[in-house]
């Protein structure tokens, strides 16, 4: 008798993934750093939500978009993921790593 557990879906994706859906336009990439960090450097597309006035009850609701959190490492991000799942938003991920990740992957980003 084979045992049946349940395994959690991940809310977490790669890079590379983030990259790919981005190039497709598959993706709503939200960044939540600060517009100081924005401003010095982000990712082509990104939208910026700073996590200090980040607020999931006002967030839009987006069928069918897939939506992709991310930050300098990935903390702030998770816990933007975290309020959006929380006010009920399905289908947001956090991409692992941050901006960080994303450069060490030899993405490129816009530097101001």
């Amino acid at each position: 008798m084979r045992d049946f557990a349940v395994v959690e879906q991940t809310t977490e994706v790669p890079v590379s993934q983030v990259h790919a859906w981005l190039m497709r336009k598959e993706i709503l990439l939200v960044d939540v750093r600060e517009t100081n960090e924005f401003e010095v450097e982000h990712i082509n597309g990104a939208v910026l939500l700073p996590l200090s006035r980040f607020d999931a009850d006002a967030f839009p609701a987006l069928p069918g978009t897939r939506i992709v959190m991310h930050c300098a490492v990935g903390k702030r991000s998770e816990a933007a993921r975290k309020m959006l799942a929380k006010a009920g938003h399905a289908d947001v991920l956090n991409m692992t790593g941050g901006l960080t990740a994303w450069k060490a992957a030899g993405y490129e980003t816009e530097v101001e």
